[in-house]
């Protein structure tokens, strides 16, 4: 057996954990920071596969990007050579195709390949491409290579709106539009505040852009320079884990530090169904069973909604909720990976359809009527939860595995652990100092 956790559930998880940096910020930091003259020092930088993937390839591209410390990563992109991405890297992680930025700027075209990522749906690009296009890259995809070329004639320039918004998409055009001619404003932008954390890590390099509602405006400038290391929030996903572990196997499990704006959303959901939350510190939260838990019908939405990354683990925590709750996933049109593994457990979870008067503009992705789209389920609580041999199928399915296994009594055996190693940095460690019985295999 290799690459699986044993994990054997039932105790109450007790203790504080330090979030390690998000995932979604270290990603497109470390891209970034390609953009910079000479050294920059990323601090916070979380030890997670998806990280080293990302170090390691733009490593063959000639430029340095390494771990100086445990959490300290060094970028130069003084030595940049190569301008077009070896496929079987690139197409690991998503974020790949935020590369097009720093190489553009210093080839003049680039090519990289269909980005990778958990296949949680199609995950279109073609709001990004048109994006870059209505920049005036011109961009053509390859469909015998898989790779998409894109050429550079002049600095960037013009306004683009985004049709349905685009976390990925938004960060982007904000890296493409740095050095811009003149003004670029991004229109119906994502609001995720890991966003504006990427912007304030511009910003101090000297970039100028300016968030006003839900459009961004880049004022261009002709270089970035790095004067003090930058620190990157935590990982919001994270601490929604940690909390929902607490309250689920009736513990208390202080998160920290994240400020409440990353949280407020959760944290609002999670006092509606009777969970404990208490403020602990400007940036600390504790998270413990208070009372049994009420069912509660939940919508995902990009911030400040309820996140799609949380819906996965929310499932387990409704597994032991009084009623019936529904949970509609509008951002993935492929998120319920995991509802076959809690049923293997003795969760009672059966797909909804719920009625959407126009489906083609509520949900986020590029909605197919011809395609039958499973965007719904209703969890029964609370039920019996056993153990079992689980696969996890992408990154948050694997949480929520993790989650439905330290609960339910008994040893269960999960697959893949790989796939939530991607983005949970020192799990095995962290779940030990909480008094959890788990060990990797």
């Amino acid at each position: 057996m290799e690459d699986a956790y044993i994990i054997r559930g039932g105790k109450p998880l007790k203790g504080t954990i330090k979030l390690s940096g998000a995932k979604n910020v270290a990603l497109k930091a470390v891209i970034a920071a390609l953009l910079f003259d000479g050294v920059v020092t990323l601090k916070n930088i979380p030890r997670i596969r998806d990280i080293f993937e990302l170090l390691h390839l733009i490593q063959t591209l000639g430029a340095r990007a390494e771990f100086t410390d445990t959490n300290t990563v060094l970028v130069d992109s003084t030595k940049l050579k190569e301008n077009k991405l070896d496929f079987l890297h690139a197409s690991k992680i998503r974020a790949s195709f935020m590369l097009f930025a720093p190489l553009l700027y210093r080839f003049k075209e680039a090519s990289i390949p269909n980005p990778g990522g958990c296949r949680i749906g199609a995950r279109p690009i073609d709001r990004i491409v048109n994006g870059m296009k209505d920049l005036g890259i011109k961009v053509e995809y390859n469909s015998e290579t898989g790779y998409y070329k894109a050429l550079m004639d002049d600095k960037p320039f013009g306004d683009y709106t985004f049709i349905k918004s685009s976390h990925t998409g938004t960060e982007l055009m904000i890296l493409l539009s740095v050095f811009c001619k003149d003004t670029v404003t991004i229109r119906n932008t994502a609001l995720e505040p890991e966003i504006d954390d990427l912007i304030s890590f511009l910003n101090e390099g000297g970039a100028n852009i300016k968030r006003i509602g839900n459009d961004i405006v880049i004022q261009g400038v002709t270089s970035l320079s790095q004067k003090n290391p930058y620190t990157i929030v935590s990982d919001r996903n994270e601490a929604v884990t940690f909390a929902i572990l607490g309250i689920i196997t009736k513990g208390d499990v202080t998160v920290e530090p994240l400020s409440e704006n990353y949280l407020k959303t959760f944290i609002d959901v999670t006092k509606k169904i009777g969970g404990g939350v208490e403020k602990t510190g400007d940036n600390s939260w504790r998270f413990y069973y208070k009372s049994p838990l009420s069912s509660l019908d939940i919508v995902t939405d990009p911030h400040p909604g309820f996140m799609t990354d949380w819906q996965p683990n929310w499932a387990v925590l409704m597994t032991q909720a009084m009623g019936k709750s529904l949970i509609h996933e509008r951002v993935f049109e492929n998120r319920f990976s995991y509802v076959d593994e809690l049923i293997k457990m003795g969760a009672k979870i059966e797909y909804s359809s719920p009625v959407v008067e126009n489906p083609e503009s509520f949900y986020i992705f590029n909605y197919d009527k011809n395609k039958e789209h499973k965007q719904a389920i209703t969890v029964y609580g609370p039920q019996h939860l056993h153990n079992g041999v689980l696969t996890i199928a992408d990154l948050r399915a694997g949480a929520t595995l993790a989650i439905a296994a330290l609960f339910a009594e008994g040893e269960s055996v999960i697959n893949g652990a790989s796939i939530l190693e991607r983005g949970y940095e020192n799990f095995v460690e962290k779940i030990t100092s909480l008094g959890g019985d788990i060990k990797k295999v």
